[in-house]
Parts: C-alpha cells; sequence; structure tokens
C-alpha cells in the first residue's frame, strides 16, 4: 500500500526554521524509514506566502496568491511511503520526531488510489493512456 503523509501546521508557525535539534532527530527518523524500506521520497515545502491556490467555483477559476491566512492547516512537507497497512504507517507517523517547542503539528495519512478504486468509470483505454504517460515520466526522468 502506498501512503502519501502531509506534514501539517497553523499559519501562525509557518515558515519558522526547525532547530538543529529537530532537523538531527529528523535526519535520524527519515534514515530509519529508508533503512525499513518504506520510503519513497519526502521533501519539505517552503510557506505558502511562495505559493499560489487556484480555485474552481461555479464555473469560474480564479488565482489566490499566498500566504493563505485564512486556512487552519497549512502543509509543510510529505513523506511517500510504501507500507503493508495503513496501521504500519501509523505506527510509523506515531514514531516521528515533534517539535521541542511545542508548536502544534498533524500528520495525515492518505492511501494512494488504486485502478480498481474507480470502477467501470476507469476504463481499458484510460488505463492504457495513464500506462504510456507513466512510461513516458520514467523516461523523462532517465
Amino acid at each position: 500500500m502506498k501512503v502519501m503523509v502531509l506534514v501539517k501546521g497553523t499559519p501562525a508557525d509557518e515558515g519558522k526554521a526547525p532547530t538543529t535539534e529537530l532537523f538531527e532527530a529528523m535526519a535520524a527518523y527519515n534514515e530509519r524509514l529508508v533503512k525499513a524500506g518504506i520510503m519513497l521520497d519526502a521533501a519539505g515545502l517552503k510557506p505558502s506566502a511562495n505559493g499560489a491556490q487556484i480555485v474552481f467555483q461555479g464555473g469560474t477559476t480564479s488565482v489566490v496568491d499566498g500566504p493563505f491566512t485564512e486556512a487552519k492547516e497549512i502543509i509543510g512537507g510529505y513523506w511517500i511511503w510504501q507500507v503493508s497497512s495503513l496501521e504500519e504507517a501509523v505506527e510509523w507517523a506515531r514514531q516521528c520526531p515533534t517539535d521541542p517547542s511545542g508548536a502544534y503539528g498533524v500528520l495525515e495519512i492518505r492511501p494512494f488510489a488504486e485502478d480498481e478504486d474507480f470502477g467501470d468509470a476507469l476504463t481499458p483505454e484510460l488505463k492504457e493512456r495513464e500506462a504510456r504517460m507513466a512510461e513516458q515520466l520514467r523516461a523523462q526522468r532517465g
């Protein structure tokens, strides 16, 4: 099972640099994830002030530049893990280091959708098209 683990915080804490202590703890944690063979990818994200939201509503599209001050939670980073179950992902997430300052933080675990989750809407032709695009992406990455 492939999952994305979203690292969430509040707008008030957004952009605050982690301490060296937290960086060291997180590096040790990430090394454990890699050694266990579950981490596929991970990255931190710049503050929302550096981003934009594209809003689709009522048949119109609008762009909202960051920061996203009205948001209750901001995504600060992510991991992508390959685990045997949601329970395994939860156990790994429970071991994540926390900010010693006591800042609010949440990890949200979301399984990736699989082809069978879409039923008949994902036709064999669309599956083939998706497979061709996936192959093209692999070729572009080398």
